[in-house]
């Protein structure tokens, strides 16, 4: 029996990237997994086929995480599918990159409505459902930027870092229902995100990281994965660092 075999996923930002590998790792571990997007239907639709083909379920659920009401459909809607929702990977995010000075407003304000305020959305809805079945995951995918910092993404590693804040605290709020909440901080991985960097940034990022490359998003997937399954049972409130030696 695989180790999710019987439980439910909703993974957000499922289309690509992280999300995809992760979504697609816990269906290989048994779960019925929901992909979430925003506005790549037809490579959420791929996630989801590449699931349904290697025998696992899925679906597909199209929502806004920074808009409230738009969760709170979200989660009816799986619920409605699934039964119940055991574990939830709060991975949907973006970038508005600028220097602290230049920054605009609506750069700040975006960032932090799509990956915070989306987290808190998520993990809100997903707290009432857990609580009353006393059980459930709930993981976060945050950042080194949340960590360390990173310069151009004041926005970016605000949201990161308050990603770890909820964390810790939630974890405190839950735990007594059987409800873990951890997250996971990647380092640098080879997505979207990082496919437009030059070889010249690349060079100097693999200069800091002492495994001297950047990671799959497969190996972030395998991380949450863990923190999903029985194994990590007694881990809660922590932020795994998935960043080859980066914040050594």
């Amino acid at each position: 029996m695989s180790s999710l075999s019987g439980k439910t996923a909703l993974v957000t930002g499922a289309a690509r990237g992280i999300g995809r590998a992760v979504a697609v790792r816990l269906a290989a571990e048994g779960a019925a997994v929901a992909v979430n997007y925003r506005g790549s239907a037809e490579k959420a639709e791929e996630t989801a086929e590449e699931i349904r083909a290697a025998g696992g379920s899925a679906l597909t659920v199209q929502a806004d995480v920074s808009d409230q009401k738009s969760v709170q459909e979200m989660f009816s809607r799986v619920l409605g599918e699934f039964g119940h929702l055991d574990i939830l990977v709060n991975n949907a995010g973006i970038t508005r990159d600028a220097l602290l000075i230049g920054m605009k407003e609506e750069q700040f304000d975006a960032v932090i409505d799509a990956n915070l305020k989306g987290c808190f959305f998520c993990m809100q809805e997903a707290a009432k459902k857990m609580i009353r079945q006393r059980s459930g995951r709930i993981i976060s995918i945050s950042s080194f930027s949340g960590i360390h910092g990173n310069a151009g993404q004041i926005n970016y590693s605000a949201s990161k870092a308050g990603i770890v804040g909820m964390t810790k605290t939630a974890a405190r709020e839950l735990s007594g229902r059987n409800i873990t909440v951890n997250a996971v901080a990647p380092g640098f991985v080879d997505t979207d995100m990082t496919a437009v960097l030059s070889d010249k940034v690349k060079e100097a990022i693999f200069a800091q990281i002492p495994l001297k490359r950047i990671a799959r998003p497969e190996e972030i997937a395998a991380a949450v994965a863990f923190l999903a399954g029985e194994d990590a049972g007694y881990i809660t409130g922590q932020v795994i660092c998935v960043d080859g030696g980066l914040s050594i």
